[in-house]
């Protein structure tokens, strides 16, 4: 069953954690990983949020990703 509120399962996928992976990244915004992976290699952001890098991880900002969901950033 899908959540209703995008905020709260954010808030249950990240856990109390500042950034989140890709995958969790997509799955909030309901995009498959790869086309997170494609925005971020075409223009170095995703949906205007930049990833921070650590090795070859991509790790995305929680406070970033609500704001998008609640429709305060565009």
């Amino acid at each position: 069953m899908l959540d209703k509120d995008p905020l709260a399962a954010l808030a249950v996928t990240a856990a109390g954690r500042d950034h989140i992976s890709t995958s969790e990244f997509a799955g909030a915004l309901i995009k498959a990983p790869q086309t997170v992976r494609k925005n971020y290699c075409l223009k170095g952001e995703c949906y205007g949020i930049r990833p921070v890098k650590v090795g070859n991880t991509l790790l995305w900002p929680v406070a970033e990703i609500a704001a998008l969901l609640t429709g305060s950033r565009k």
